[in-house]
């Protein structure tokens, strides 16, 4: 039992390191209403896929974490 728990808490705390990090990346945003926008956009988008149980689903949007780096690196 404690084995299926251990990937469970891992990816829980990769999910939420990514939204940590989303967030920060949007407090860069120069523009008020664009970094209002994007919260919100990020806050929806994460209340929406909360219940994801599929692995492959969750395995996606953890690698969202790479197109992350990239719009910060262009800011």
């Amino acid at each position: 039992m404690a084995s299926c728990l251990v990937p469970t808490f891992i990816r829980r705390q990769r999910v939420l390191l990514l939204y940590r990090r989303i967030l920060q990346t949007i407090w860069h945003v120069p523009n008020d209403s664009d970094r209002k926008y994007l919260k919100d956009w990020a806050r929806e988008e994460f209340k929406r896929n909360k219940s994801a149980t599929e692995e492959d689903t969750i395995r996606m949007m953890i690698t969202q974490e790479k197109t992350l780096a990239l719009a910060k690196s262009s800011l």
